[in-house]
């Protein structure tokens, strides 16, 4: 036997929008046929304990849910078919914990954080708040790379990077999710050594994870790029693709993918 064969792993991240509405949808039936070995989910606005068993434990994967205290608001949840070696909520910190929006899941060979970053709606209170989050996440990140350098940071950043990850820049310039100060966390995250996985693999305009569900925007695919795969320069030899599914319906997000070979 083989003992170099490596290991092909898909993991795919998705702002479904609340767990209990997608899951009235396609949900389940997408899942089984996707059949990721982890899945990060954000904005499931549900508590672990208002889900039944075959919620949480879907496809027989292993799961763990970590909810906002406010109920209907936030949350995101990790499902893998990988035995996980370990896990934590949160960052340790109650002024951002209690809103349930980072799972950091470890696995033999790499660690993932799931993580729905904060919009930055509702003033400029809330795009401080945004931004030190930011602070604090990769605070932490970076003291978990000292000892293990593949490390994944997914989800909804809320944050559009360059002009080509939106459909109206300009219109948006003095909006939250486009905003100076918030692309300017993304370069920086970049110059941290952080890749911007999707990007290596395409550099086309009019590629979105977002859409406005109010104004129908996904009819015109007038869109945002907000969620991402970010990953240490350390494991970019172990990635064979990146994608974005904009045709999987059921949220106002899509799902995007990673592929490894481990």
């Amino acid at each position: 036997m083989d003992q170099m064969a490596k290991k092909e792993i898909k993991i795919f991240c998705w702002n479904v929008n609340g767990i209990r509405a997608i899951w009235k949808k396609d949900f389940p039936k997408w899942f089984k046929k996707t059949s990721p070995d982890i899945l990060c989910l954000q904005e499931t606005k549900a508590q672990a304990e208002q889900l039944d068993d075959e919620v949480k434990k879907y496809c027989g994967c292993w799961s763990e849910f970590f909810s906002a205290e406010k109920k209907g608001y936030s949350g995101v949840a990790t499902y893998s078919k990988i035995p996980p070696v370990d896990f934590r909520k949160g960052l340790g910190n109650p002024y951002y914990d209690n809103e349930g929006r980072v799972l950091q899941v470890d696995f033999k060979d790499f660690t993932i954080y799931n993580v729905y970053f904060p919009n930055g709606g509702r003033g400029p209170e809330r795009v401080k708040y945004k931004l030190d989050f930011y602070n604090e996440l990769f605070f932490n990140v970076e003291k978990k790379r000292k000892k293990q350098k593949n490390i994944i940071i997914c989800g909804d950043y809320n944050t559009a990077h360059k002009e080509i990850d939106l459909a109206r820049p300009k219109e948006n310039s003095k909006n939250t999710g486009f905003l100076p100060e918030e692309r300017a966390w993304i370069d920086t995250i970049i110059n941290m050594g952080y890749i911007d996985i999707f990007r290596e693999y395409n550099q086309k305009p009019e590629q979105y994870t977002y859409w406005d569900q109010i104004t129908r925007a996904r009819e015109r695919n007038v869109g945002w790029r907000i969620d991402y795969f970010m990953i240490t320069k350390e494991m970019r030899s172990l990635v064979t693709d990146a994608k974005i599914h904009p045709k999987v319906m059921g949220s106002d997000h899509c799902p995007i993918e990673l592929d490894l070979k481990i």
